[in-house]
This record gives structure tokens, sequence and C-alpha cells, in this order.
């Protein structure tokens, strides 16, 4: 399994992909069940998005949690964060609501990306709650430049969280 490459060491994640998705707009980039989206389609999304947080003051390193299913929107959730310029927070829509409030209070998150269905699972928090697949009409009246952030390659992308001996996330 021979899949090491060589990549530009001071790009962003999201970087990288906006120079693919200019490169081959028309490509599939994913696919999800029957749903195929290009290059270009996704980016568009996560351009839209990366703005739509920018308006809630999402910037360098602002943690945003992500707890919604595998789904195309997790895909352009997680581009639309790092485009803000914030760091993603995966919060496991499975994982008991102690945990998943333990880990939002821990993190001091204030916005939340999610989908409706998952809503009534969430601890009640006081936290920003945007539901990707009920908002994104929203979403989509935003611009779909690339929202150029202040993010370096040095830059925290994500916060895991794994459970330690006691149980506990940590």
């Amino acid at each position: 399994n021979l899949t090491a490459t060589d990549y530009p060491r001071d790009a962003c994640i999201h970087d990288l992909f906006e120079e693919q998705a200019r490169r081959t707009p028309d490509a599939v980039a994913v696919v999800f069940g029957a749903e195929y989206v290009t290059y270009r389609d996704l980016n568009t999304r996560a351009n839209q998005l990366g703005h739509y947080l920018q308006g809630f003051g999402v910037g360098p390193e602002t943690l945003v949690g992500l707890c919604v299913e595998r789904s195309v929107e997790m895909i352009a959730g997680i581009l639309g964060i790092l485009k803000a310029g914030g760091a993603y927070v995966p919060l496991d829509p499975a994982h008991p609501v102690e945990r998943l409030a333990f880990m939002l209070e821990d993190t001091g998150i204030s916005i939340l990306l999610t989908q409706n269905g998952l809503r009534e699972r969430l601890p009640d928090c006081g936290v920003q709650i945007i539901c990707l697949d009920t908002e994104w009409d929203q979403v989509a009246t935003q611009r779909d430049t690339d929202p150029g952030t202040a993010g370096t390659a040095e830059g925290l992308a994500y916060v895991m969280y794994t459970s330690g001996s006691t149980g506990l996330p940590k």
C-alpha cells in the first residue's frame, strides 16, 4: 500500500482542496450513497458555510462543534469550518448526552453544526446550533468565493477527544 506522497508543508488543508477544485472542478469529490458531488459544488458549499460562520465570529482557531451523521454535509462542514479559519471538534451523535455535554463545556464551543434529526439527542448547553440540512437556505445566501482566512499550516485544525482509563473524555 504505497500511498505516501509529497505535499506543500506550508499549505492548509482547505488551501490544498481549493487548488484541486480549481484544477478539476467537474471531477467527483465525494460520493455518499447515490449522491455524487463535484469539487466545484463542494467548494461552493464549503465557501458559503465559511462565510456564514465568519458572520458568527469564527476566525483563526475558533473551536466549532460538528455533530452530524456521515454525509456530504459532514465533509462540507469540515471544509467550511476550516475555510472560516476555525478548528472543528467532532462529536459523535451516538455518544451519551453526558459525554457530549462534557466535551461542549470543556472546549467552550459557542457554535455547533448538526442535522435537524440529531437536535433532540444534543445536550442543552446554550450554544448556537446550526442545522446544516434544514438551515442551508440561509447558508446558501452567502458568497461562494473562497473566504480567505488568516489561518496557517501550523494552526489548529481539529480537537479530538479520547477516553482514558477513567472513562472520561480527555
